[in-house]
């Protein structure tokens, strides 16, 4: 019988699942599902002031963008619809991940340009 290993977060993980959570238009459970981590935990951790995202912090801002991937039936390259906010810095994220239909799922961590993302999408797609 083998026993899980406990998962450790790193404080910067941390902050940003609670700034998810946080989110208009997201819940804990939908975060809490994302990570594969318990929502009691993420509660836990929003109530902790080093994890708990500060009111009107821009750092602290989740941005949550919708793809909609169009496949022509000429099997030409699929087209993304990308919606970009206009800001002046180029979006990036700290976590990615994407469930594709068939149900195969791509987890992205670390630094990540969105626009990396998008063409990593738009060359799966093809």
């Amino acid at each position: 019988m083998s026993r899980r290993k406990k998962r450790f977060w790193a404080d910067e993980e941390k902050r940003e699942i609670c700034a998810q959570a946080v989110t208009p238009g997201m819940s804990v459970a939908q975060v809490a599902r994302r990570y594969a981590v318990n929502a009691n935990l993420i509660f836990k951790w929003l109530k902790d002031p080093r994890f708990a995202p500060r009111a009107n912090d821009p750092e602290q801002e989740t941005t949550f963008l919708p793809i909609e991937i169009e496949a022509n039936v000429a099997h030409e390259p699929a087209s993304i619809d990308v919606p970009m906010p206009s800001v002046s810095a180029p979006l990036s994220a700290s976590r990615v991940d994407i469930t594709l239909s068939d149900g195969r799922r791509l987890l992205i961590e670390g630094p990540t340009a969105l626009a990396s993302v998008v063409s990593l999408v738009q060359g799966l797609a093809v």
